[in-house]
């Protein structure tokens, strides 16, 4: 019944951020204008492979998109006065946060798509395995809203200093997770950096899906970026419940 009750709280707060802060400015900035232009800057004048570069370009995708909604729903609700409101609910925290982590899930597994779309039907990208790209996607949308929800745990009225943050943070990322530089081209001293970002197994997994050519053992792909999803989201529900003995 417990267990009902959180899912069934969780999906009413995810209904409510999807109805208020998906065509948000700041949603559609970080989210969607930012990695397009991004994107166009690196291949323009090159002599890139668009077919080779898709996989990248799906999984920065889903990383900026997933991402972009945690960060701003707390902040925004905080400086609007309906945090408190909210949190007076019967909803426990663990729901609220989950909610949030379910609509950067949904955001980001819709938009992720538009990529994959375009990169199979006008840039002639080979798709070998459908059901490991939904995989990867799923695993990595959910790991990536987790990341979203912690970005948003600083407490502050201004939810444009929140997003400075998350920009500040996932940047660096998105440069060091063989988006545009695959794995195998980096340094040792890249490698291992990359080690420890979420979205490089995620990109991994979406190069074995277009064209079968994945740096680490799938297993371990999907393990770790489940492993991040738990790690990240039980951080910012620790985070968040400091949080609140500060506010209160």
């Amino acid at each position: 019944m417990r267990r009902t009750t959180l899912w069934y709280g969780s999906l009413v707060v995810a209904e409510k951020n999807m109805r208020i802060y998906y065509l948000k400015a700041p949603v559609l900035i970080f989210g969607i204008i930012l990695p397009f232009f991004l994107c166009l800057a690196f291949v323009m004048g090159r002599d890139i492979s668009l077919s080779s570069f898709v996989p990248g370009v799906v999984g920065m995708t889903l990383f900026f998109t997933s991402s972009s909604v945690g960060p701003l729903v707390t902040p925004w609700e905080r400086n609007a006065r309906t945090y408190e409101r909210l949190l007076s609910t019967p909803l426990s925290l663990s729901a609220i946060l989950l909610g949030d982590v379910i609509s950067g899930f949904i955001y980001g597994l819709a938009i992720s798509f538009l990529p994959v779309v375009l990169g199979v039907t006008i840039f002639g990208c080979g798709l070998d395995n459908v059901s490991l790209l939904l995989g990867g996607i799923v695993v990595g949308a959910f790991s990536f809203a987790a990341l979203g929800v912690l970005l948003s745990a600083p407490h502050t009225g201004a939810p444009s200093h929140i997003m400075m943050l998350s920009a500040l943070i996932r940047f660096p990322i998105v440069f060091l997770s063989g988006v545009f530089v695959p794995l195998e081209k980096m340094g040792q001293t890249g490698r291992m950096i990359a080690l420890f970002s979420p979205l490089t197994y995620v990109v991994d997994i979406m190069r074995e899906a277009f064209h079968g050519g994945s740096y680490y053992p799938l297993g371990m792909d999907f393990l770790l970026v489940v492993a991040y999803f738990f790690g990240l989201f039980y951080v910012a529900l620790h985070l968040h419940r400091r949080g609140l003995t500060k506010s209160f």
